[in-house]
């Protein structure tokens, strides 16, 4: 005999009260088990990858480039000592390009604007670059703005140049020892500031320096901006990168080189330098902070340029500036 309907089974709608499911749907919250693994899921990314690498597994004989058959850790290739970059850099201004077309920095186009004002250094640039084979596009000059960036001063000329490729900091200082020269080298902690390191480059070039290291990380590159604001220098002189700055340092202390801090509470002051003379690494901190901890300690000396009391600091391309001079000068007079 069938019983009534239990209360609350019955829903009641607007065409009146209807018989419920009764608990047929439960098994739809159940779930339906733990989430497989994105490997095991070929939608997902890692499945795709996975199948792909038992495809290529098949046709090689279970060996695959850079990993093995059982699915084991990728081996690595070693990381380069010299950071390295995909994108090309524009070099604009007419003393820019002339100085990286006498040095025969190697370039892929050399953009001219139309109508452009030749006068001696434009004329220098069209001859070098028809002798190399360089290519020689005439665009608009909006169409230069566009190369050459926002904001950049470019005169009429831009020239497309792969990234800039260091030097080790160890193997410019076996250059400079055969060449019987006594090395002067700057080195730059944190500096990120690309017109700040055009400068340098521009002084090192100016007052006999031979290169400048870099350290691979939270440092500006050898950039479009850093070629414009040194004039070309960058052209002459070698920029190398140092995987760890404090290692370099006390590789280049093995050698026999001085290292010598920049900072305005040093306890040498500048003038009268007696290290001048000898073999010297002149490390510049950041704008900011100045020197690290670590290379300060590392530093034989840390020297503090005189200035007036009304002034806090100096930029640091000036402060480098004003050292490299003064070393060039105690050099001579010895």
């Amino acid at each position: 005999m069938a019983g009534k309907p239990r209360p609350g089974a019955i829903r009641k709608t607007r065409k009146g009260p209807t018989v419920g499911t009764g608990g047929n749907g439960r098994r739809a919250l159940e779930g339906k088990g733990p989430t497989p693994k994105a490997e095991d899921r070929e939608y997902h990314p890692a499945g795709k990858r996975r199948i792909a690498r038992e495809r290529l597994e098949a046709k090689t004989g279970g060996k695959v480039a850079g990993r093995t058959a059982g699915g084991g850790q990728p081996t690595r290739a070693p990381r380069s000592r010299a950071r390295q970059t995909d994108d090309a850099e524009v070099v604009t201004g007419r003393n820019s390009v002339v100085e990286a077309l006498r040095a025969r920095v190697p370039a892929t186009a050399l953009y001219v604007a139309t109508r452009i004002d030749v006068d001696e250094r434009v004329r220098e640039i069209l001859t070098l670059a028809t002798n190399r084979g360089i290519p020689l596009l005439e665009v608009t000059r909006p169409e230069v703005d566009r190369i050459a960036g926002e904001g950049s001063v470019h005169q009429g000329v831009a020239l497309k140049v792969p990234s800039y490729e260091y030097s080790h900091p160890l193997e410019l200082l076996d250059k400079i020892e055969a060449k019987g020269q006594v090395p002067l080298f700057v080195a730059l902690d944190g500096i990120t500031d690309p017109r700040n390191l055009g400068a340098i480059i521009r002084s090192v070039a100016a007052f006999g320096g031979q290169a400048v290291i870099l350290p691979q990380r939270r440092s500006v590159g050898v950039t479009a901006s850093a070629w414009k604001t040194s004039a070309g220098a960058a052209a002459r002189v070698p920029v190398a990168m140092a995987a760890n700055l404090t290692q370099t340092l006390k590789a280049l202390k093995d050698r026999g080189l001085f290292v010598i801090g920049l900072d305005g509470d040093g306890d040498v002051s500048l003038p009268g330098l007696e290290l001048a003379a000898g073999p010297l690494v002149v490390v510049v901190g950041s704008e900011g902070k100045g020197l690290s901890r670590l290379v300060t300690e590392t530093c034989d000396a840390v020297v503090s340029i005189p200035i007036t009391a009304t002034t806090e600091s100096l930029n640091a391309g000036i402060a480098a500036s004003v050292a490299l001079y003064e070393i060039a000068k105690l050099r001579n007079q010895a």
